[in-house]
Formats: structure tokens, C-alpha cells, sequence
């Protein structure tokens, strides 16, 4: 068995949930297919999918070992791509996606210092607060800040954001300082929708609170500017409310209690052979949000 070609097999019946299209998408039969997963999962002594006669799913040990098979299959790429010659300067057409605000602060700059760099690239950014869906709107590279969820994608991680709860300095005169997050129950919130509620932890153990208020918005901006006009209480990602932070128009409070901070990852469809472009931006962005922590 040629396990490099078994585990790439493995991991187009994966992104493709189909044996069927898996076998398009490899150029093989489906027979040949079939035998090379039977073959894999006899090598490893484990079922990677539930089948049945309408849809294929991944096992637990399936969704531990794709992570693995991207991993070795992306390190077998790099090792072929430093004993050949490397392709041309980065060139052509890369479209990208962030959230609105983190990308306007943070990812359109690091662009923008991209471009100096590869006078032959083209991009297009978008900039959408919802998931997107990068293989059904044929977008390239996609900044996310969440954990990664969809299988069929890679993700690498840039650093990591925190959730925090922040009101001006007046209202804490006003209003006093919260020692719990349950407080908020009792305090005017000013929300953006749709308003989930917010997690918290204590002693290691999560736990949620449905702020409430008489004020809510559709976007970000004018949330946190109403809460640094002492409206109430916001609960922010921390780079949202950072620059008012600086200059003293907001207080950050309730950091004992703060969630785990989400990361901020660099995510794309495919780790094997991407054009020399998207590699490019990927390492781009690694070396430009190193370390980051807000």
C-alpha cells in the first residue's frame, strides 16, 4: 500500500463526502477507491467512516487522523517544494475575507504591506461579519476568529482575541464597578444583535449571562461609541474597544471572569499545492500577526 496516496484519498473522501466524487476528483474509479480506504483502515486497525447506503461520515478516530493526513501530506508538499526550483514571484488574482472591523484595523494594513511587497499581486478583500463559506464563494484565504469547525479546511493559527466587558469611566462613578458578571442582569447592557448571551468562568467551570438593555445596534461602532458615552455596560472583542481603552474613554472590567480567548486564524481550503500566491499571503500574514494577543 502506498500510504501517502491512501491517506490523500482518505482526505478527498473527506472533503468531498462522497466516495463517488472522491473518485472524481482523483481521476480514479471507484472500485480503486474502495479498495484503497478498506486498505488504509486495515493498516490502521480502526473504521475512518460510517457508511450507509445514502452518505458516508466521519468516525471520532476519522476526525483525529484527517488532522494528521493534512499535517503529514502538507509536510511531504514542503519537502518536494524545497528540492525544486521555485516558481516566480507570487503573481496574480487572491481573494480574501475577514471580519469587518478586525479587517479594517488589522488585516486591510497587513495587506496593503503584502502588495509593497508583491507588486504582482491582485487582491480582493472582503469584509463580512458572518461565516463564510470559502469553497462555495470562491474565496481564496479567509481571516476567522472562532475555532475552526469545517473539516474540509486548514487552518493555522495567528493568535488569539479575548471577550470583554467594558463601560466608560462615568458610568463606573455612576453606577459602581461589578464584582460578578451576574450584576449585568441588573445593569443597562448596550447589545449588539442578535444578542446571544455571553460566557463567562469561574473556578475553570463556564457559565452564561443574557445582558440586557435598552439599546441595540446591527454594528459595532456605534455600540461602543454609546458605551463611551455612558449609555452602559458592552461586552466587546478586546481589539473592538482597544483604541477607546488607550485613550481612557473605556474601562475594562470583570477580567477575572473572562472566557477562553478565541483564536484568530489564517484559514484556507486545501494544505496541498497551493499557487505559490496563496502560500505566499499565508506565510505573509503568519510572520505579520505573530504572537498576537489582544
Amino acid at each position: 500500500m502506498d500510504r501517502l496516496k491512501a491517506m490523500h484519498t482518505f482526505v478527498q473522501i473527506a472533503d468531498h463526502g462522497s466516495l463517488t466524487r472522491a473518485a472524481d476528483a482523483l481521476d480514479s474509479s471507484l472500485p480503486a477507491v474502495v479498495r484503497s480506504l478498506a486498505a488504509l483502515e486495515a493498516h490502521l486497525g480502526v473504521r475512518l467512516f460510517h457508511r450507509t447506503t445514502r452518505r458516508i461520515t466521519l468516525t471520532e478516530e476519522g476526525r483525529q487522523y484527517l488532522a494528521s493526513a493534512r499535517e503529514v501530506l502538507s509536510a511531504a508538499d514542503a519537502a518536494d517544494r524545497a528540492l525544486s526550483v521555485e516558481a516566480a514571484e507570487p503573481a496574480g488574482q487572491l481573494t480574501i475575507t475577514a471580519p469587518v472591523l478586525f479587517g479594517h484595523m488589522y488585516v486591510a494594513p497587513a495587506i496593503v504591506r503584502f502588495l509593497e511587497r508583491y507588486d504582482k499581486m491582485r487582491c480582493s478583500v472582503l469584509l463580512h461579519d458572518r461565516t463564510v463559506n470559502l469553497l462555495e464563494e470562491g474565496i481564496d484565504v479567509g481571516i476567522r476568529i472562532s475555532p475552526l469547525e469545517d473539516s474540509s479546511l486548514v487552518a493555522q493559527q495567528l493568535g488569539s482575541i479575548r471577550r470583554v466587558v467594558v463601560a466608560s469611566p462615568e458610568y463606573l462613578r455612576k453606577h459602581g464597578v461589578p464584582s460578578h458578571p451576574r450584576e449585568l442582569l441588573d445593569a443597562n447592557c448596550v447589545r449588539v444583535m442578535p444578542g446571544a448571551p455571553v460566557s463567562f468562568r469561574e473556578n475553570g467551570r463556564s457559565f452564561t449571562v443574557a445582558a440586557r438593555g435598552n439599546l441595540e445596534f446591527n454594528h459595532i461602532a456605534p455600540a461602543v461609541e454609546a458605551c463611551a458615552a455612558s449609555v452602559g455596560f458592552g461586552i466587546f472583542f478586546s481589539y473592538q474597544v482597544l483604541p477607546l481603552v488607550r485613550e481612557g474613554r473605556l474601562r475594562i472590567v470583570l477580567e477575572a471572569f473572562e472566557s477562553v480567548p478565541r483564536p484568530v486564524s489564517v484559514i484556507y481550503p486545501n494544505a496541498r499545492l497551493l499557487p505559490a500566491r496563496t502560500r505566499a499571503f499565508i506565510d505573509w500574514m503568519k510572520a505579520e500577526f505573530q504572537g498576537l494577543k489582544l
